[in-house]
């Protein structure tokens, strides 16, 4: 037993979510039993709560093994080992799909009522279970939350088998599990308390997360605006009037094109060089691994800068977030503009991308050319540069987590495109997020030794 019933492990749960406090997130519980987690989660987060409708097919004569699973908007998931190993035939399977689809109409009725479903265009969707057995209503409710258009698709769970990431594939954009325990027979063997949720309970849930917003306790704008103030407070130093040998941390607009975008910017006393960073999609500049890794350049002598690639109004369009080439545009004028600051004047430039901002790093890389002295990729989409590639002359590190497979493969396949100095870092036993203990150090560690090796003084910056 690690869980004393399902409200314990959603705040356990919203701990570790906690850096998605600030973001424009929907939290969706699985009915029945991952509706009084999701409801801690959201609660924690100050986001809205909602429920994913998902049906587990099970096998006729083990009800409780999952064969597959079916969701709104007429998603369906089958597991064809399962349905192998139990042979199973199509008759069976359409039978009991016939009658789990009837069930689903019949709870979307009872939960929400005339209710629309939570917007998600555009935003992070927090999908929360009380376990993960199988993983076939998972990637089910993965399915449904990204076709209703969500920009980033966060799956959460308590315990869940060892092998959960693999059985889930890339359907969800991060992965976070409070406990893989071995061995792994039932989700119930880990809670003290697992008593069955009905109908009503998840109603209340929904009612009361309700209520609390129309009350403005969990407003979600105001979370949104009180995490920037909380991060501008805290990451603000004095600044000694408009002084050009200025050092420390500042926030700042950032000129991109026609647009402003808010950014950090920090350059320690006698900096050799400054890292901008190309966040992932779904991330923004109070990204906690970016800053995390941000923090130790700082330490090594490294300015860095973190900003929004994308104003607030932008990224309500899903379309703009996925646009490499204009992120990648994005990060070149914010080069420029750097390159014009007093406290950045003859500072090498170094890009560092996470997830797909690893392309926008590498395209952006050509745009700016020589004036581009190294780039580094964390668990990163290089093979999204795709034309680029051959293109790019800075030396690039690509870091990737030695469990991460596929993106690793994506990886080698993009690192024999490039014709510039490089190299491929693999971190054992990480995941796509570094989560595991540390992970994200030896990330800071390589980042840190590759920019402290390529940059240097710059000349062509010199005099602008």
């Amino acid at each position: 037993m690690l869980l004393m019933d399902r409200l314990d492990a959603g705040r356990q749960l919203a701990a570790r979510l906690a850096h998605l406090r600030g973001e424009e997130a929907v939290v969706l519980g699985l009915p029945r039993g991952g509706v009084p987690v999701a409801a801690e989660v959201a609660k924690a987060l100050g986001a809205p709560l909602d429920v994913c409708l998902v049906r587990k097919l099970g096998v006729p004569y083990q009800p409780e093994l999952g064969m597959g699973a079916i969701g709104e908007d007429g998603v369906r998931v089958i597991n064809d080992d399962v349905v192998r190993s139990a042979h199973a035939t199509a008759d069976d399977i359409s039978r009991v799909e016939a009658r789990e689809r009837q069930e689903l109409e019949r709870r979307a009725r009872r939960y929400r009522g005339d209710r629309e479903p939570a917007a998600l265009e555009g935003r992070t969707a927090v999908v929360v279970d009380d376990g993960l057995a199988t993983g076939s209503t998972a990637r089910a409710a993965c399915r449904i939350v990204r076709a209703r258009g969500a920009a980033r698709i966060v799956l959460a769970v308590p315990v869940a088998p060892a092998d959960w990431t693999a059985r889930l594939g890339g359907e969800a954009d991060e992965l976070v599990c409070l406990h893989t325990p071995m061995p792994f027979y039932a989700i119930s063997q880990f809670y003290a308390d697992f008593a069955q949720v009905d109908d009503g309970e998840v109603v209340a849930c929904l009612e009361r997360a309700a209520a609390a917003r129309r009350s403005g306790r969990a407003g979600r704008p105001a979370a949104r605006r009180a995490e920037d103030a909380r991060a501008t407070a805290g990451d603000r130093r004095a600044a000694p009037g408009d002084r050009g040998d200025w050092t420390g941390d500042q926030e700042v607009e950032v000129r991109a094109g026609a647009v402003l975008l808010r950014g950090r910017l920090t350059v320690p006393d006698a900096a050799t060089g400054v890292v901008v960073f190309a966040h992932g999609s779904g991330s923004s500049r109070h990204s906690p691994r970016n800053r995390s890794v941000a923090a130790g350049l700082n330490r090594a002598g490294l300015g860095t800068l973190l900003f929004d690639l994308l104003t607030e109004e932008e990224e309500t369009d899903r379309a703009n977030v996925f646009d490499t080439g204009l992120l990648a545009h994005r990060l070149a004028d914010a080069t420029g503009w750097l390159s014009g600051r007093p406290e950045t004047e003859g500072l090498a430039v170094g890009y560092f991308g996470a997830s797909t901002g690893a392309a926008a790093a590498l395209g952006a890389a050509v745009e700016r050319g020589e004036e581009i002295a190294a780039v580094v990729s964390r668990g990163g989409r290089p093979d999204l540069a795709g034309p680029w590639l051959p293109s790019v002359t800075a030396p690039t590190l690509l870091i990737v987590g030695g469990s991460d497979s596929l993106v690793l493969d994506l990886n080698r396949q993009a690192q024999a495109r490039l014709h510039c100095e490089n190299r491929l870092a693999v971190v054992p036993g990480a995941t796509h997020l570094f989560e595991e203990p540390g992970a994200l150090e030896a990330v800071t560690d390589l980042a840190r030794d590759w920019f402290t090796d390529h940059l240097t003084p710059a000349p062509q910056m010199a005099g602008r």
